[in-house]
């Protein structure tokens, strides 16, 4: 491993990365013993691409997330007692219970949302790029979507004026190679996605999804073109979910022994092998970290079990805003 990486940075990947693997599946857990409601759409095999991405952001930097997004928010630093209390539907959760897996914000952490709308979030983002812009604050907007949302007409609209206006924006493309049960191939007559960008006059950069430190570097140097003026980059991470679609998917769209192919370069174990071949970390440290992952999520489900369920007369509050005449609109 390359010793420009400080042992706290590979730490932080490795325990966050972590997180994200076992957050999605106590998650899925929950879901199947009742506590959590509705669909979820896990990031598993995805971590590197969620947690590197948002360990080269800061705190003021924001992010636009997904309906495959608890990945993004932990990345970004959310906290895995609000995020589970939300996906359980309680009034502790980030967004009072309303939002769920799908919908989740929390603007103290530099998170606009996640989105159920494919696409929804790339003209937040360029928004948000643009005030940064106009106010000449030293920020970036980064927008996550996947394979299938870059066919969306948000994406050209975004693209176009991001390249156009020089935003200081990060398109960050998790290519899955599905968008839900179709394959890449079947959505784009391109195989590599990052070509889009060269349409609007800015970078398109492939990178190895499941190198969480290629796609730390990756999104560092987008991150720096953009502060610099230089404007925008399209980072397509190559990468892989090893859960359906959502939970539940009976997945009949994968060819016979792909998902096994996958797994093989699981991008979690693989960075722990990386980081005990280094000789910066032993053993124990490792598994110290793993215990603290698991400890923190108990501690999560507890609370979100505990958390009351929101009031039916609450469910209005929150959709209108009152002017300063105190009229409702």
């Amino acid at each position: 491993m390359d010793n420009k990486y400080s042992p706290e940075l590979l730490a932080h990947l490795f325990r966050q990365m972590t997180l994200v693997r076992e957050f999605e599946l106590r998650a899925i857990e929950e879901r199947r013993r009742g506590l959590i409601p509705g669909f979820i759409h896990s990031c598993v095999g995805q971590e590197a691409t969620a947690v590197a991405s948002c360990a080269a952001l800061t705190q003021e930097d924001v992010i636009t997330s997904t309906h495959r997004g608890h990945g993004h928010l932990l990345g970004k630093g959310g906290d895995p007692k609000f995020m589970m209390a939300e996906l359980a539907g309680r009034s502790s959760g980030y967004c009072l219970g309303r939002g769920g897996s799908l919908h989740i914000a929390d603007f103290d952490s530099g998170i606009l949302g996640a989105n159920g709308i494919v696409g929804g979030g790339f003209p937040i983002a360029a928004g948000a790029a643009l005030a940064f812009q106009m106010r000449q604050e030293a920020r970036v907007a980064l927008t996550f979507f996947g394979d299938g949302a870059i066919n969306e007409g948000t994406f050209h609209e975004a693209a176009n004026l991001a390249g156009l206006w020089r935003l200081p924006l990060i398109f960050f493309c998790e290519n899955n190679l599905y968008g839900e049960g179709t394959p890449q191939h079947k959505q784009a007559p391109i195989a590599d996605l990052a070509r889009r960008a060269d349409s609007y006059g800015f970078p398109g950069v492939i990178v190895d999804g499941n190198d969480v430190t290629a796609v730390y570097e990756a999104t560092q140097t987008a991150r720096s073109r953009a502060l610099a003026g230089e404007g925008p980059t399209l980072i397509e991470a190559k990468t892989y979910r090893f859960r359906g679609h959502y939970e539940g998917d009976p997945q009949i769209y994968r060819e016979p022994g792909e998902l096994e192919a996958w797994q093989a370069r699981d991008p979690v174990p693989a960075f722990r092998a990386e980081l005990l071949a280094s000789g910066l970390f032993e053993e124990a440290e490792l598994a110290d970290m793993e215990a603290a992952v698991q400890a923190q999520l108990d501690e999560a489900v507890a609370f979100a079990a505990a958390a009351p369920i929101p009031a039916a007369e609450e469910a209005l509050q929150g959709i209108y805003a009152e002017t300063h005449e105190g009229l409702v609109f």
